[in-house]
């Protein structure tokens, strides 16, 4: 069991009264139908979680104490994820799938093969959509630190993103169906960081697999099956999570089960 998390952007000392205002109140009390004496939790989004009790609704506003607050570490290797702009359709589903898989930045990508082009206006609105579902994705998976959304990348960008990872000891994978080498096989553990690229719907061109390669990207396979550009990204972080240490501990969130409520064999 775990508590329905809200966004708060500075969290108060154990004892505090606070209220929750906006749109986090409104949804509280309104969708989710929160009452007096519930607990909640809040999070600034950079680990710091909150467990409050409410003392009070209103439309637009919910008045809390804070009972508990603690730090949540963040999990290593950090993984960054380059994800090539998917269709518009497609786009926030990448981000959103991506964010409940547990990335910690997210790289939008115009490569080469992408059908939705960003450029000017839209370039600062597409990202604006990104930021807002790994917000919206962060609290439904109850995340205590929130992924990061950077501005919109060349691919200049990505390739010195590359090359400062496995300067620095990282490992850099590039996604690739006729890759030979397969992701079990990349030595993640010992990485102090992993940036992960994600090529569009028509895959990386050549010229972009070369130049990842040459800046120290693997062409690493997912898997037996070809997967969406949109899906591709979570599925390589559930892989992450298992090789490396990044899903050793459970949620901290989660409220011990009873011994008494397993059944018995």
């Amino acid at each position: 069991m775990v508590a329905s998390v809200y966004h708060l952007a500075d969290v108060p000392a154990v004892g505090a009264r606070g209220v929750l205002a906006g749109p986090e109140a409104r949804h509280a009390v309104t969708v989710r139908r929160t009452v007096t004496g519930e607990h909640i939790v809040l999070s600034d989004g950079r680990g710091t979680l909150a467990t409050v009790e409410v003392t009070g609704t209103a439309r637009d506003t919910l008045d809390f104490v804070v009972d508990d607050v603690r730090t949540v570490p963040a999990p290593t290797p950090p993984v960054t994820v380059v994800q090539a702009l998917p269709k518009s359709d497609r786009a926030e589903l990448a981000v959103e799938s991506a964010t409940e898989a547990g990335v910690d930045v997210v790289v939008p990508w115009q490569a080469s093969r992408c059908v939705s082009r960003w450029s000017g206006p839209k370039a600062e609105k597409g990202v604006t959509k990104w930021r807002h579902a790994a917000l919206a994705a962060a609290k439904q998976s109850r995340r205590a630190l929130f992924p990061e959304v950077t501005d919109l990348a060349s691919t200049a960008d990505v390739l010195e993103l590359v090359t400062g990872c496995v300067r620095d000891g990282g490992v850099a994978l590039a996604l690739h169906e006729s890759a030979r080498e397969p992701l079990a096989d990349a030595g993640l553990r010992a990485a102090t960081r992993i940036v992960l690229v994600v090529g569009p719907e028509g895959g990386l061109s050549d010229e972009e697999l070369a130049a990842l390669s040459e800046a120290g990207a693997r062409p690493t396979v997912l898997g037996p099956t070809v997967l969406r550009t949109s899906t591709a990204a979570s599925v390589a972080l559930g892989a992450i999570g298992v090789l490396t240490d990044r899903w050793s501990g459970r949620s901290p969130l989660a409220v011990p089960v009873p011994p008494s409520a397993h059944p018995t064999e």
